[in-house]
């Protein structure tokens, strides 16, 4: 048993050395494109409110059309990366936070690629000088049966796009 041990490490070991692999981590590749600099050097933020599609308040999620945006705001206070203004005109940055219920294909061919849309927050990160984007991360709600799960899947969600804010902040050009 032990003769088999050893011969399946030594193939393991060998396809891993094949296919180029090392225990040292490895480099990212030079050909990935920086963050736009006004999102890592932007200190004053204006959060605004694209607003929910209809139909998603009180079922599936419960409170009103503006849960996401107010739980949105709270976790970029708690966060403290960026001040938070109350007027455009004072940011350097505009984050245009939506929560969305697409429409699309009704149980469509998911082999083919097509699948049923689930509600998405969708974070567009615009340049307030230009109204240029820069930047724009979706998350998926996940589905649910029951209003307790449908709540903490928007919470996660919401959660997920802060995670992905702090990422994409986080990296300097050169990292990236």
């Amino acid at each position: 048993m032990l003769g088999t041990f050893r011969s399946r490490l030594v193939w393991v070991v060998g396809v891993f050395a094949l296919a180029g692999g090392s225990t040292a981590q490895q480099a990212p590749p030079a050909n990935v494109a920086p963050v736009p600099s006004a999102i890592l050097s932007g200190k004053k933020v204006f959060l605004s409110n694209a607003g929910a599609d209809a139909g998603l308040f009180p079922h599936p999620f419960s409170g009103g059309t503006d849960r996401g945006y107010n739980q949105f705001y709270s976790a970029l206070q708690a966060w403290g990366r960026y001040e938070l203004v109350g007027d455009p005109q004072e940011a350097e940055l505009v984050f245009e936070l939506q929560l969305t219920a697409p429409g699309g294909p009704a149980n469509a061919s998911k082999m083919k690629g097509a699948s049923d849309p689930w509600p998405m927050f969708r974070l567009v990160i615009l340049d307030r000088k230009t109204h240029y984007i820069l930047w724009t991360f979706t998350e998926s709600i996940e589905p649910a049966n029951f209003q307790k799960t449908h709540d903490r899947n928007f919470d996660d969600a919401l959660s997920a796009l802060t995670t992905d804010l702090k990422k994409l902040t986080s990296q300097t050009s050169a990292a990236r």
